[in-house]
């Protein structure tokens, strides 16, 4: 961390910010960011410069090569420093979050036996509950931790009665990409560690808005995805560096099992994608008002953010709740408990009417089951259907969501 004295950060005009990103020059409202956020020109930029100039293998020891290797290594420390990771554990880079935990629940099958046990929480994406499923054929025993259907969370005291001495992983969601809660992470973790276990939490729905701090929770395995986080679509799983120590990544047989994160990175990563990660600097930079690449400019940068975000997301709450026939799916708050990710359904009316209509005004929002098949059928949510979901981040303004709420109201 910079040595330089820091005041609170002033949130820069939405005017100004938005200017950062070129797509949203348009009258489109984009209100479908859980679904993947836009980028700022420099990502893009920063990707078309790679290519152009440095698009050659690693390693290779011409200066081309040379500096390749150099943005790929500096894309894996920024995300260290991205999720407070520097000096307790390692970032892999992936194409997704799919993709990246189903890497890793193979890692753990070639460690346990039949009879082990992985809890998964109900409220989880598929990412992180498909993986774990299928070491069923292995042998290994499923534990759902279920969600309340009355207040949209899993309790902890179910967790507690869950755990037991054969108990391995313990994966949930930090925030519900359907729900929009952010849950106690680090109550979570304490708790599973009490058992001996560890846990896998899914940060892709929380990453977009605010910041991600793995030291304070202790989690020891947490993924999300950097195109919802303002950058190029691949995805980044933490490990601190004890629950690497214990597998074996999948890449080459002559790769040393200590080369992490090579050795779990399958073929190549995006370098690319890299060198769009690492342009996300000057972003957060200008966010935050400050002129350094550290954890504080990261932590000022994502605080504005949620400044930003929070009275969009209370405005939309509160007309929602004034609709009678209209039920909100998940806690709903208006206060820090949850993120700008908003899901609703209707008495009368189909979710997919309701998008189709909104449509018509040039305003994306989404319906469905958002990929949590599992939480919707324990929820009796009809997976054609599915629920609408509006979500926001800061780059979104309050006259969006007042165009947003004036075309519901003509139907709600």
């Amino acid at each position: 961390m910079s040595s330089v004295s820091r005041s609170a950060p002033i949130a820069p005009s939405r005017s100004d910010i938005r200017a950062w990103f070129p797509t949203l020059a348009t009258d489109f409202a984009f209100l479908e960011n859980a679904g993947g956020s836009q980028v700022p020109g420099v990502v893009a930029d920063a990707i078309r410069d790679y290519m152009l100039s440095r698009y050659v293998q690693l390693g290779a020891g011409y200066r081309q090569s040379i500096e390749a290797s150099g943005v790929v290594a500096d894309a894996h420390a920024y995300v260290e420093t991205l999720v407070n990771a520097t000096g307790i554990g390692k970032v892999v880079l992936g194409q997704s979050t799919t993709s990246l935990l189903h890497v890793l629940a193979d890692a753990y099958m070639d460690t346990w036996q039949a009879g082990d046990e992985v809890i998964i929480a109900e409220t989880n994406h598929e990412a992180n509950a498909g993986p774990w499923v299928k070491l069923a054929k292995r042998g290994i025993v499923l534990r759902t931790w279920k969600v309340n259907p009355e207040t949209f969370g899993c309790p902890l005291e179910a967790l507690a009665e869950l755990l037991n001495d054969r108990t391995k992983i313990v994966a949930f969601p930090h925030v519900s990409n359907l729900l929009g809660e952010v849950v106690d992470v680090k109550a979570i973790t304490e708790l599973v560690h009490r058992a001996g276990a560890r846990v896998v939490a899914d940060g892709v729905a929380y990453a977009p808005h605010r910041a991600i701090d793995v030291a304070d929770w202790g989690v020891d395995w947490y993924v999300y995805s950097t195109y919802k986080v303002y950058g190029p679509h691949m995805a980044a799983l933490y490990g601190r560096h004890d629950a690497f120590a214990g597998l074996t990544g999948p890449n080459h047989f002559f790769i040393p099992k200590e080369s992490i994160p090579y050795k779990f990175e399958l073929g190549s990563i995006s370098h690319e994608g890299c060198a769009g990660i690492l342009a996300l600097r000057s972003y957060l930079r200008f966010l935050a008002g400050w002129e350094v690449d550290d954890r504080q400019t990261v932590v000022d940068a994502f605080a504005i953010m949620e400044e930003l975000e929070a009275p969009m997301r209370t405005r939309l709450i509160q007309y929602l709740r004034s609709k009678p026939k209209v039920r909100l799916i998940g806690l709903a708050d208006e206060g820090t408990k949850s993120v700008g990710t908003i899901s609703f359904l209707h008495n009368d009316l189909p979710s997919t009417q309701i998008v189709a209509s909104v449509d018509r005004h040039n305003i994306g929002i989404r319906y469905g089951h958002m990929y949590a098949v599992r939480l919707c059928e324990a929820l009796g949510i009809d997976l054609a259907e599915g629920v609408v979901r509006v979500s926001m981040v800061h780059y979104n303004t309050p006259d969006e969501i007042d165009r947003l709420i004036g075309v519901l109201d003509t139907f709600l």
